[in-house]
Parts: structure tokens; sequence; C-alpha cells
């Protein structure tokens, strides 16, 4: 999981990449930093996503960018609009649904 310093970053990668999954954290959020290992194993069945985080600390901008009201988020972008979006508590098998129904509809 590639992680992302600038908001201008992030969006050229949304906006180049065919389907990227945005994980957005804050570093004392203990919910956040116990899905995050969870995330990055789903995502290693799913090689042709991209997969960014940012830590909305860092980049406090992605708050207004992409209503962001709480963290953990997970938002999914297929060429480059989003497509999916889970906030604080995710379940790991409807993420795991929801990824597969969407890459099997986009063939990425």
């Amino acid at each position: 999981m590639k992680e992302i310093h600038a908001l201008e970053s992030l969006k050229h990668t949304i906006g180049t990449e065919k389907m990227v999954i945005l994980y957005i954290s804050r570093p004392n959020c203990a919910v956040c930093h116990a899905l995050l290992p969870q995330v990055k194993e789903v995502l290693k069945e799913y090689t042709g996503i991209v997969s960014v985080h940012a830590d909305a600390d860092e980049i406090p901008e992605l708050a207004g960018e992409y209503s962001i009201f709480t963290v953990p988020v997970l938002i999914v972008f297929i060429e480059g609009k989003e497509m999916m979006r889970k906030a604080r508590f995710i379940p790991i098998n409807e993420l795991n649904k929801g990824l597969s129904r969407l890459v099997t509809m986009y063939e990425v």
C-alpha cells in the first residue's frame, strides 16, 4: 500500500489508474491501526487494484475533498469515480465481496 502525502498526488493517482482503493486513517485511531493489516491482507487477492493510504492529520484537505467525517474510511474509485465507500467499522468479508463484485464488473 503506497503512502500518499499530498492531495495533488492522490488526485493524480485516482485520475490515472483504472481502480484505486484509498484508505484514510489518523495516527491516534485504534480502529484504523487494527483494520489496516486486515485490509492489506484482502488486497493481496486483487493485484489489479492500486492501493493508497493517507493520513487525515497530515492532509487535512481530505476531509473537505472527500466528505470525510470519521476514520477509518475506505473509498474505491474506478476510472476516477467513487464506486464504494465504507467507514468506521468495516466488515472484512463485506469489503471482500464488494471488491470481488467490482473487479468482476469492471474486469480489473
